[in-house]
């Protein structure tokens, strides 16, 4: 009886060759060697392994579906049916990976691809793990960790953020005529959505209303003035800028900037020429409100010396008892001559007597008080034409 003094481990040794010699005890004593061979059978002890624990796979952005993307790799020590592997994906760590419209993975030889094309921008990586069983009873598992990058490809052009292009009115940039050579206009602020080199951005100045007047550095995008400004430059500036990414090939946008050249920033901003009319037409009705408040503040304020100036009459007629008084101030000279002769080259003055005693105003009489023309020669004197 063969009997193995430790236990035995295919893994380590799977055939052991033992010869036996049989003596007898005559003598001469005779003896037999037999040669036997030992093979150790396998039981499932072993587990799959992984070549690696962990795998880092790349894939361009925008790729095709059904594109291999890598794969990985697990053997198994044990023999037969206890060491055939198949591979199956685990479920994701995190829940709201949809990994099963992402990747798919041969359960034969492991490969893994791609089920979808995939976005940068959207997912620049993730990561999953995959399991590997054998055949055996009860099978044995292992597991590895496969991390996937997304590689960036140059799918978006420049964004302008500023200034703004979507607005109803463009955004104008005020420049005071006193502005020397690089004087800081404003700044284009561009981003984009790629990486790497090609979210790299340049700047460039395409067009401009008068050639030579502004620069743009093309590494910041600020646009400063080139050369001092004179009295004969326009007061309005058209500039075109172009944005362009560094990838292959070179994405770009471009950006309208309006610059309103001013004597000084105290001077009000002029409107664009669209809005003139209706400029012209709010300061005429400003105007015509502006006549007819003066108009009412003037005769509001004649009421108001009328009154006083009647209040004032009544007060000195009570303090005359009635009394004529003469006024010295004349009126004006516009009156037209009775006797043909033209307008009255001289003034005139009345005399007003005012009955006493009574609490009304009336007139008692009024009678021109008329100088004597010698020139004229008609020698009548004022009281031979009373009014009253």
């Amino acid at each position: 009886m063969i009997t193995p003094q430790k236990a035995l481990d295919r893994e380590a040794r799977a055939e052991y060759n033992i010869t036996i010699t049989v003596t007898d005890l005559g003598t001469p004593r005779l003896k037999t060697q037999l040669n036997i061979t030992v093979l150790v059978s396998d039981v499932n002890d072993n587990a799959p392994a992984f070549s690696q624990s962990s795998y880092t796979l790349f894939v361009p952005e925008n790729n095709s579906p059904a594109l291999h993307i890598g794969s990985v790799s697990a053997t198994d020590r044990d023999s037969g049916a206890n060491a055939q592997v198949t591979y199956s994906l685990l479920p994701p760590r995190d829940p709201h990976l949809p990994l099963a419209s992402l990747v798919s993975i041969n359960a034969d030889n492991g490969q893994l691809f791609a089920l979808r094309s995939l976005d940068f921008e959207a997912l620049r990586a993730f990561e999953f793990r995959v399991g590997a069983a054998d055949r055996g009873s009860p099978a044995l598992r292992s597991e590895a960790l496969v991390r996937v990058a997304v590689l960036d490809d140059n799918d978006n052009p420049p964004f302008v953020l500023y200034p703004p292009q979507n607005g109803s009115a463009p955004c104008t940039e005020l420049l005071p005529r006193a502005a020397e050579a690089g004087y800081l206009v404003s700044k284009v602020v561009a981003v984009d959505g790629d990486s790497g080199q090609n979210a790299w951005l340049s700047f460039q100045l395409l067009k401009a209303t008068e050639p030579g007047l502004f620069s743009v550095w093309p590494h910041n995008g600020e646009v400063r003035t080139a050369r001092p400004l004179g009295e004969r430059d326009a007061a309005r500036h058209r500039l075109v800028v172009l944005v362009r990414d560094s990838g292959e090939p070179a994405l770009s946008a471009s950006v309208t900037l309006h610059v309103l050249l001013v004597d000084g920033f105290s001077q009000p901003y002029l409107p664009p020429p669209e809005a003139a009319p209706a400029q012209a037409q709010a300061d005429s009705l400003t105007v015509y409100l502006v006549v007819a408040l003066a108009a009412v503040s003037s005769l509001f304020l004649f009421s108001v010396l009328l009154f006083v100036a009647v209040r004032l009459c009544r007060r000195d007629r009570a303090a005359s008892g009635g009394r004529c008084s003469v006024p010295e101030g004349r009126f004006p000279g516009h009156l037209v001559d009775v006797s043909g002769a033209g307008t009255l080259s001289q003034s005139y003055q009345y005399e007003v007597c005012l009955t006493g005693g009574s609490g009304t105003s009336e007139f008692k009489f009024l009678k021109p008080v008329i100088p004597n023309f010698q020139s004229q020669g008609t020698g009548r004197n004022s009281e031979e034409n009373p009014m009253f």
